[in-house]
């Protein structure tokens, strides 16, 4: 039988743990919006504040007792003040951690206000074996962002390319619509934006059968924003409606110090990412594993995306 004494000091030190965590947070918050203004001093402040929080908490500062969002913050702000042709963005999913729940693609959807049709981040499904005996695999697939990218040199009006981040960008105001990266691309990573909204095209219509049908319209013909840019959805033809469109690694986060949409909200923590040229960070570590693969890679397309399985 647990001793009761046991059992109350892992409760404690589960709190304190959590105690930990939010702080971090809270503190997060307010470095990250010093960084602009000067990085260095911006990201020696965060660390001596979580060092503080740490030992107040009784926890130890190495990273293995970080959470590991914590941890990806922390390698965050340490790579974006580097320039950047010294860093390496990478994203790593666990598929032994990834339980199918989609949260990373609703998260996704929110952020980029993505319209119906339009998805940067699905959940491939896969069930193998015989019954009984079957078991489901979930891979989550995001846009590769290819070092060797087959997108980029079919399109006949340069607007996708690799930008100085190594991500693979499409030119909103320079795509024409014309599909032929959708059709190059062998993940299937890239969709059209059809300029379909969910109310008008994916509800009935019977007068008053929606509830505030009128307000949730105003909020889809609202700007999105991506590429750090305001995009207006209320004109027919204007950018970015009839353009091909990806995910991008939420680059406007990036920028501001802000993991991607789809790390925060994993609740299984199976999806990391960072710089791979930093030896030290989470996924220089993960990329390192015997265990870790790339999809196609026999096409010679050098993705960025690694899978743990």
């Amino acid at each position: 039988m647990t001793d009761s004494g046991e059992v109350r000091d892992v409760t404690r030190r589960n709190f304190l743990r959590g105690l930990a965590g939010a702080a971090g947070a809270a503190m997060a918050i307010a470095a990250l919006e010093d960084l602009a203004a000067n990085p260095d001093q911006a990201l020696a402040s965060y660390e001596a504040q979580i060092a503080l929080a740490a030992k107040q908490a009784g926890l130890s500062t190495t990273t293995g007792q970080l959470d590991i969002l914590e941890r990806m913050h922390q390698e965050l702000a340490r790579a974006i003040v580097k320039p950047a042709s010294d860093r390496r963005w990478v994203m790593v999913i666990d598929l032994r951690k990834c339980v199918g729940c989609h949260a990373c693609t609703i998260a996704c959807v929110a952020e980029n206000k993505l319209p119906p049709g339009v998805v940067y981040r699905p959940v491939l499904e896969e069930e193998t074996g015989d019954f009984p005996n079957v078991k489901r695999q979930f891979i989550p697939r995001p846009c590769m962002q290819c070092d060797n990218p087959p997108c980029v040199p079919v399109c006949p009006v340069e607007a996708t390319y690799k930008n100085e981040d190594g991500v693979v960008v499409v030119d909103y105001e320079q795509c024409i619509g014309c599909r032929a990266c959708l059709a190059a691309c062998p993940y299937g990573a890239r969709t059209s934006d059809f300029g379909y909204t969910y109310i008008e095209d994916t509800i009935p219509k019977s007068e008053g059968l929606i509830v505030g049908r009128e307000a949730a319209d105003d909020y889809e013909r609202a700007a999105n924003y991506e590429y750090g840019k305001a995009w207006s959805r209320e004109d027919e033809g204007k950018s970015p409606r009839g353009n091909a469109r990806k995910c991008h690694f939420c680059l406007h986060r990036i920028k501001v110090g802000e993991l991607p949409a789809c790390v925060t909200t994993c609740i299984g923590r199976a999806t990391m990412f960072g710089d791979a040229k930093d030896s030290d960070s989470l996924v220089s570590e993960m990329i390192a594993q015997p265990n870790v693969m790339r999809l196609k890679e026999e096409m010679g397309t050098e993705p960025r995306v690694y899978y743990l399985v």
